[in-house]
């Protein structure tokens, strides 16, 4: 489903289901390695890993799936998010500090190298809060590089706010080492849904 159609031919679509995914798979496994090979990650991950990022989160219940698209098939930017209880590891950081039943996680963003600084990476965020069911979730919660960068700056001016919660994250290096990383949790309480109102009803 087609969210929003920019100027310059990218189209940002919404994936629920696999099946709808097949057009797209191939490019967004080439994207997704690309992305994540840059510092300050710079992590390796095999095409069977990147396909299975996507089906994962296409296969956890009350997921939001989005892509960035152009021409038929080309994926330049990704966004992921589902509910925190579906993370364990990041649920169990999180544990006493947000609602964990009630709050949503923003998985994974990503956008490549010639398409930044073009707004892309900006517009996945807010379509994925907009998305975000207000009725079941109050709190979302995402994971960034702990080195703050631009990514880190923009997050605080969307009003995320800086929990002070790391999480080691061991990964394949693109040198073939693993290593570990430290990760910052930032959190943003969403507004609530604007419930109908009887009388008008």
């Amino acid at each position: 489903m087609k969210l929003l159609e920019r100027p310059d031919g990218v189209r940002i679509i919404r994936i629920d289901r696999p099946e709808e995914a097949l057009l797209f798979r191939a490019n967004f496994v080439g994207a997704y390695q690309t992305v994540w090979s840059e510092p300050p990650y710079s992590e390796r991950f095999y095409p069977s890993e990147a396909a299975g990022r996507l089906r994962s989160n296409l296969s956890t219940n009350d997921h939001i799936t989005l892509l960035a698209v152009r021409g038929v098939s080309q994926v330049v930017g990704f966004g992921f998010g589902v509910p925190l209880a579906s993370r364990s590891q990041a649920a169990k950081s999180l544990r006493g500090l947000v609602p964990i039943e009630h709050t949503y996680y923003l998985a994974e963003l990503g956008v490549l190298p010639a398409w930044r600084g073009k707004g892309i990476g900006r517009q996945l965020i807010d379509l994925r809060l907009q998305l975000i069911e207000r009725r079941r979730f109050n709190h979302v919660v995402l994971r960034t590089s702990a080195h703050k960068n631009f990514s880190y700056d923009m997050y605080l001016n969307l009003d995320f706010a800086d929990m002070g919660v790391y999480q080691e994250v061991e990964s394949r290096r693109t040198d073939g080492s693993v290593q570990t990383d430290r990760r910052l949790f930032l959190c943003r309480v969403l507004d609530p849904a604007t419930l109908p109102d009887p009388e008008s009803e």
